[in-house]
């Protein structure tokens, strides 16, 4: 079962079209291996998810090369929101802050967002 207070791990499309499927809406940080911004990402989603509970996970697509295509990723850390499945929101310019991701968020799906 996934932890809501922190982004889950996942390692395959399957395991993210699972994930899709389990969530009304999801945030997603696609990632690679050695980026520091990507590892400057996590703790931020990390806080994202305990102030919003909107559940978070992140995948490297390079572990399942079809996900760059799939979702046309052009760089890392690129930060994709759902809701039901759908892309609604998509964020890839680098580094982004919790403030700014909770604002997308806010802004997306203020259903979703625990008012904490």
């Amino acid at each position: 079962m996934d932890d809501p207070t922190k982004p889950t791990h996942l390692e395959t499309g399957d395991e993210l079209d699972a994930f899709l499927e389990r969530h009304d809406v999801a945030l997603i940080e696609f990632y690679t291996s050695g980026c520091t911004m990507c590892q400057a990402m996590e703790p931020v989603l990390g806080n994202v998810a305990r102030a919003t509970g909107v559940p978070v996970a992140l995948i490297n697509p390079g572990d399942d090369i079809g996900l760059v295509e799939r979702f046309e990723i052009r760089s890392v850390p690129t930060l994709i929101l759902f809701s039901d499945g759908e892309e609604i929101d998509r964020r890839a310019e680098g580094f982004v802050g919790a403030d700014d991701v909770v604002a997308m968020l806010e802004a997306d799906v203020p259903e979703a967002v625990d008012a904490a």
